[in-house]
């Protein structure tokens, strides 16, 4: 177990290494003279036509990403937390109690501070969400950066943390961005995680018909008015954790995913979503309520929320610090959570889909701006965070 969490760190912090440099390429694309291409190009429209007609998916490739590609994304957060909570950090009540906890506090706060910032304009309080969560890539991939100055410990911490926090982003996106409902798709996409749960049931332990079944109620989820990825979690769940040979098909299925995920399909994400055109930008447009209310939810609500938390679980049950890690590279740890980035980007899209294309400016100001400034602040207090005592 040990060595399958050192694997999967070492993957998601060299992940984050590259969604970075995707993120920075499609700023300087965006707003350099090759910026009408870069605009072009994620506005490419792609179509699958089944049965004359009788099925069509038309999209700008912007939207093939965020849909289809980021229900694969979707699938391996599912697969981790199925993993997790079954057979990993997330296993018992004593292991899973600070960072679940560490995780509530880190969704609360940001999201009272967003609203108090925006509580008098009712489209920009569609965003309150956007704060609330951590990308495990870019967070981790600071943390190994960082090498042995941090203890291991709070590397699982953080992971357990992130992991925590995406399953409260899926939650928030079923029950705050879904849109109107089709009845019958909804009832098609059940009928499939009917089958899901048979094949489970059965013990079929290939993956195949898992996959198969997966991209039917991916297709249904998505004509029903729910957000299509959390199809990608359903189907995940399905998949079985130990085979009768010992062996783990969710494992083999998360090991076999989890590079395409986090060396295409994620800074795929960052270069469609995070190229923002900084023409016109100015000090009055960050100090707006969205993009303030987004950096502050991350950087303070964030470092506030997951810290205070913890703080007071300690306090109140006598739980401690993890291992051979002190107070400050705690905090630091914290502050790191503020790393908003792919799934605050995710949620803001979801949020003001439909609106002013400057609300999606705003948005993305807000999670750049504020993801910068948590990853800049974690890594200094860090690097100062000295020896436990």
């Amino acid at each position: 177990m040990i060595s399958s969490i050192r694997r999967f760190i070492a993957s998601e912090s060299a992940g984050g290494i590259v969604l970075a440099l995707a993120a920075v390429v499609a700023l300087i694309v965006s707003n350099s003279p090759l910026g009408p291409l870069y605009r072009e190009f994620i506005g490419l429209r792609g179509e699958v036509r089944i049965a004359n007609d009788w099925l069509v998916l038309a999209k700008p490739l912007l939207l093939w990403v965020n849909d289809l590609w980021m229900a694969v994304f979707f699938f391996v957060v599912g697969l981790e937390i199925k993993r997790e909570v079954l057979a990993g950090e997330l296993a018992s009540v004593k292991q899973a109690s600070l960072p679940a906890v560490a995780a509530l506090g880190g969704m609360i706060v940001p999201a009272l501070i967003y609203v108090a910032l925006n509580h008098a304009d009712p489209v920009a309080l569609r965003g309150w969400a956007i704060p609330t969560a951590t990308d495990i890539a870019f967070a981790l991939g600071i943390l190994m950066l960082l090498g042995s100055r941090v203890p291991a410990s709070l590397k699982v911490f953080l992971t357990a943390v992130a992991i925590i926090d995406d399953l409260g982003a899926i939650v928030v996106i079923a029950a705050f961005y879904t849109a109107q409902l089709s009845l019958p798709m909804l009832a098609a996409a059940g009928g499939g995680i009917v089958l899901l749960v048979l094949l489970n049931r059965a013990r079929v332990m290939h993956i195949g018909p898992y996959v198969v079944i997966g991209l039917v109620i991916w297709v249904c989820v998505l004509k029903s008015g729910i957000h299509a990825t959390l199809a990608g979690v359903v189907t995940a769940m399905a998949i079985p954790l130990r085979d009768p040979q010992g062996g783990s098909p969710l494992e083999t299925a998360e090991h076999a995913l989890h590079p395409w995920v986090a060396f295409v399909v994620l800074p795929m994400f960052a270069f469609a979503n995070a190229g923002v055109n900084l023409q016109g930008v100015s000090l009055a447009t960050l100090a707006q309520g969205i993009p303030l209310g987004i950096a502050l939810g991350l950087v303070l609500g964030k470092a506030v929320g997951v810290f205070g938390a913890s703080w007071l679980l300690m306090r109140l049950t006598g739980a401690a610090l993890p291992a051979e890690s002190t107070t400050r590279q705690f905090f630091g740890v914290c502050v790191l959570c503020g790393i908003g980035f792919t799934m605050s980007l995710f949620i803001g899209g979801l949020a003001f889909v439909g609106q002013d294309a400057a609300y999606e400016t705003q948005v993305k100001l807000g999670v750049l701006g504020g993801s910068l400034i948590a990853g800049v602040l974690g890594v200094l207090l860090l690097l100062r965070g000295g020896a436990r005592h």
